[in-house]
């Protein structure tokens, strides 16, 4: 970590190692600060959101006083998102897929129905306000449900169409979904559960025990060598899926989340596991590390945010989001809660809903998690969610995303 006064700017330099070291700070001070406070657990706020937020409100009054400024080294966020999914999809027994059944079948379509009336809500509004298209879009399904890694994509593309602000936008607009997707997620579902006195459905203890059956350990230590395999196949997973990523994206002509890869490959390397043993796969083990990656992953990408950036959208752009958040939140509460079945899991869901629908799948995990501490486990929603959120919602989201950009933005 350096210190230096740049243009008259004290500025505070941090490596990698001092930036993920912060975010483990923040992220410590997150669950203080919410053990303390009574709203902050009544609705559900994470609290990597919470300590990485309180951060950013501090370097903002920096930024604006012009008296001091923070530089970071955030090449781990990549690396700790990639390392989550990939745990997510070594979490992803076939065996506990089978269960997910219609309900995994009706969320998946939900969640692409969403993606699809996003892109319609951006070019109408849009249209109506004066935004272009190409910007309209990169304020829709793109970043709501891709988040900062596709806003930064896409817009690289529409640059190359001509529009000079595209990653600004992109960055801009996700961020602005990561944040509502955290403040209306945890109170939407807290609601619910309150409003209708829901609980965990008792009935579902069978499904309940044949998960944890599922991804039980088998009762054995496990020695050094099963953790350095353990951790070997997490790493495997995610240089392997990084590769495979790169080269659908040269077959599909643009860029392809690098997750996405890493936890095709997990999914098949977890599934080969169950039928060949060729080592001693232990849940809880990847759980962990998968839960430490999440809230690692968060608190950084928080804390590094530029608040300020956000006032830099147009009129229209905010007008746009804030549809978009609108719409969602309206849907979620009055109709995919009664599509999904009106109970407690339906309720937790919507929670994860708003998450990835709106910010990124970690963000829903972080959602769902929060409502989970609280209320009670909801499994199938930890289940489904991150499946759907991650992956399945790729199948409608990108091919109708890129039938929108084809359709009706133009090069300038």
């Amino acid at each position: 970590m350096t210190f230096e006064t740049v243009e008259n700017v004290f500025t505070i330099t941090m490596d990698m190692t001092f930036t993920t070291a912060l975010a483990a700070v923040l992220l410590v001070v997150g669950y203080a600060i919410r053990n303390k406070v009574n709203f902050l657990q009544k609705y559900c706020i994470p609290a990597p959101v919470i300590g990485g937020f309180l951060f950013m409100l501090f370097t903002t009054v920096g930024h604006f006083n012009n008296s001091f400024t923070f530089k970071f080294d955030s090449t781990l966020q990549s690396f700790l998102m990639l390392m989550f999914f990939t745990t997510v999809g070594l979490g992803a027994s076939f065996k506990i897929l089978a269960k997910g059944g219609i309900l995994l079948i009706v969320y998946w379509l939900v969640a692409g129905f969403v993606s699809i009336v996003q892109n319609t809500i951006g070019i109408t509004v849009g249209r109506l306000v004066g935004l272009p298209e190409a910007y309209s879009l990169l304020s829709s399904a793109i970043t709501m449900i891709g988040g900062h890694g596709a806003g930064l994509a896409y817009g690289k593309t529409f640059e190359a169409m001509g529009y000079q602000s595209g990653q600004l936008v992109g960055a801009a607009a996700a961020t602005f979904g990561l944040i509502s997707s955290v403040m209306v997620g945890g109170p939407t579902a807290s609601r619910l559960i309150r409003k209708y006195n829901l609980h965990p459905d008792p009935d579902e203890v069978e499904f309940d025990t044949s998960i944890e059956d599922i991804n039980a350990s088998n009762g054995q230590t496990l020695s050094s060598l099963d953790v350095i395999k353990n951790v070997t196949v997490i790493l495997f997973c995610m240089a392997a899926g990084t590769m495979i990523s790169g080269w659908i994206g040269k077959l599909i002509g643009m860029s392809f989340p690098t997750y996405v890869g890493a936890m095709f490959v997990a999914v098949v390397a977890r599934n080969l596991n169950e039928s060949v043993h060729l080592y001693n796969f232990h849940f809880g083990l990847v759980d962990g590390i998968g839960d430490v990656s999440l809230n690692l992953y968060l608190s950084i990408a928080m804390m590094t945010l530029k608040l300020w950036e956000l006032a830099d959208l147009a009129g229209g752009m905010i007008v746009v989001l804030l549809c978009q958040v609108l719409f969602l939140a309206v849907f979620a509460y009055f109709v995919v809660f009664r599509i999904l079945g009106k109970n407690y899991d339906a309720a937790v869901m919507c929670a994860g809903l708003l998450g990835h629908a709106l910010g990124a799948t970690p963000t829903a995990i972080v959602n769902l998690s929060a409502v989970n501490d609280k209320y009670g486990m909801s499994r199938k929603a930890m289940m489904i969610v991150p499946i759907v959120g991650a992956f399945l919602v790729d199948i409608i989201y990108q091919p109708q995303t890129i039938w929108f950009i084809k359709n009706f933005v133009k090069p300038m």
